[in-house]
């Protein structure tokens, strides 16, 4: 089965083609991280324009890349929640217009089922059920995959998400955006223990995450320290707050999958890219005989090839929409697609 991925979530205009899932054939991102640089974020307007400018380019670059036409392709697979609600009608919109010209099936697809089946691409014989924890700007889930399209949400964040954390701590040390790439080089440089950021835990859901404290408690930080006239050590600061990040995710992946029983984790996301975070967690998952998958970076961002490959499984099971179907900014994970 040929299908084209589309994804237009955030600020990565991106499509792919894949065969059967798991083969990927072509995989096109057109990245808008240097236009959003300026405003120390992404600005959802902005990213939705930049989307209406490229879209019908990267489509075209990712079909040449493949060596295959419009017509070759058995369907079209489109993020349709979560995020910037913008930015993915954009997507949407695109995929249902290929979806009527060309009499395919429009697949629609959930943008975190996406980043969990890019270990699928990465790691051909993993198959469910394993724990996967899904870090990026905008989601921190700990998510028990029993089937491709089962899933079963044991934790997440209860405010920022952990990669939201990371840029908005890389904005106050005056790092360009996203500050999560710029943080995990500058912190190698410093030490992790040189300050006590705090580390968040719940008696009620000892599985969810908070990181707004820890957000809070380094801005606090460095202010005391202008207050008083003196100058942080930058590296000291990035290296204790991505340990405190790290702490919490590694250790909370562990006690999710030690309590379920399960002897496979994967990591996805963009902070999946985070190098202090997959050495802790490889260590970890070790020291606990539990099988580690972690995706190559060029998997964690937002892709497309890892939306044409949820998109199969979606597919098998029956997950396909009309040409009704809407974008959503928020969208529970457990939730199928609608169907039609």
């Amino acid at each position: 089965m040929l299908l084209l991925g589309i994804e237009t979530s955030c600020d990565e205009t991106a499509a792919a083609v894949t065969e059967d899932g798991r083969r990927v054939l072509s995989d096109v991102v057109a990245s808008q991280a240097e236009l959003h640089n300026a405003y120390g974020g992404v600005v959802p307007e902005i990213a939705s324009r930049r989307h209406i400018e490229c879209i019908g380019a990267v489509v075209k670059e990712a079909l040449g890349r493949a060596g295959v036409s419009c017509a070759d392709l058995d369907g079209i697979a489109v993020t349709y929640a979560p995020g910037l609600i913008g930015a993915l009608l954009v997507g949407v919109n695109y995929a249902k217009g290929l979806s009527l010209a060309l009499s395919a099936p429009l697949i629609p697809v959930h943008h975190i089922r996406g980043h969990i089946a890019a270990n699928y691409i990465a790691f051909p014989s993993l198959k469910p059920p394993f724990v996967c924890l899904v870090v990026s700007g905008g989601h921190s889930h700990i998510v028990l995959v029993k089937g491709y399209c089962e899933f079963e949400v044991l934790g997440k964040t209860r405010d920022d998400a952990a990669g939201e954390a990371f840029d908005k701590v890389g904005r106050v040390l005056g790092l360009p955006y996203p500050g999560g790439v710029h943080i995990d080089r500058l912190s190698r440089r410093g030490d992790p223990q040189a300050i006590a950021f705090p580390r968040v835990h719940f008696d009620d859901a000892p599985f969810d995450f908070s990181f707004s404290g820890v957000k809070t408690a380094v801005i606090n930080y460095l202010h005391t320290l202008s207050q008083r006239g003196e100058t942080p050590d930058t590296a000291d600061v990035a290296a204790s707050f991505s340990q405190a990040v790290c702490d919490v995710l590694v250790e909370k992946l562990i006690a999710a999958a030690l309590a379920r029983g399960v002897k496979k984790a994967a990591l996805a996301g963009g902070v999946a890219a985070n190098s202090m975070l997959r050495e802790r967690l490889t260590d970890a998952c070790a020291q606990n005989g539990i099988d580690l998958f972690v995706p190559p970076v060029s998997l964690c961002g937002d892709n497309a090839a890892m939306i044409a490959c949820q998109g199969y499984y979606e597919a098998q099971k029956g997950h396909f929409a009309d040409l009704s179907l809407n974008g959503y900014a928020v969208k529970d994970l457990e939730e199928n697609p609608p169907s039609c």
